[in-house]
């Protein structure tokens, strides 16, 4: 008996690592987000596995169809910046990092802006996955925003999420690198607004 399982074992294809396929799946994920923002919804599938360098089959395999890639591209840049938000708090002081994924928000919205036409072609709408993202994206600004305050560095009396409003507000308000550079601009005024001078601390302190 120890010999035919011996036997199996070395017939048995060997399984392919699923560090590839998981490469795969970013590469996929990756080369969509371009081709979907500048080609629109209806870009080819079989472009954009070839582009991204594996078989249509491959990429089926990963998502069963055009909805399910642009739903995945789009949860993907969500949680890219999820992410960023807790490498920049362990790693920064408070308004560091919070002024830091505040300009890493910046270009989720560019992304986000270059992806409207595909997000607004998946089949029953895209309000299921704002509202899910919208949900991680408040979760990651009051994180570090409530570090910042506690710091002593900053003050903070409005909603967090007023902050990103602002910011994507004006990045959405104009066009192309203009519209990136004021929201960077916005960005350092609004943390540098929000710092507590020494001055106002002994002045907060004698009231």
């Amino acid at each position: 008996m120890p010999e035919v399982t011996r036997k199996k074992d070395q017939t048995a294809a060997p399984r392919k690592p699923r560090a590839d396929a998981e490469r795969n799946r970013l590469r996929l994920l990756d080369t969509a987000k371009g081709a979907f923002a500048a080609k629109g919804p209806d870009v080819s599938l079989e472009d954009i596995a070839q582009s991204a360098g594996v078989g249509i089959g491959t990429l089926y395999r990963h998502f069963p169809n055009r909805d399910a890639l642009i739903a995945a591209v789009y949860r993907n840049e969500t949680e890219q910046l999820v992410q960023a938000a807790r490498r920049l708090a362990e790693g920064h002081p408070p308004v560091v990092a919070l002024r830091d994924w505040m300009l890493v928000f910046i270009d989720y919205i560019a992304t986000k802006q270059g992806m409207y036409p595909a997000l607004n072609s998946i089949g029953g709408g895209a309000s299921d996955l704002y509202a899910a993202s919208g949900t991680q994206i408040r979760d990651s600004i009051e994180m570090l925003a409530n570090r910042a305050v506690a710091s002593g560095e900053i003050r903070l009396d409005i909603d967090p999420l007023d902050l990103l409003r602002a910011v994507a507000a004006v990045a959405n308000g104009s066009a192309g690198a203009n519209g990136k550079e004021a929201a960077t601009r916005l960005v350092e005024i609004l943390v540098e607004g929000l710092r507590i001078k020494f001055g106002e601390e002994q002045a907060d302190g004698h009231n």
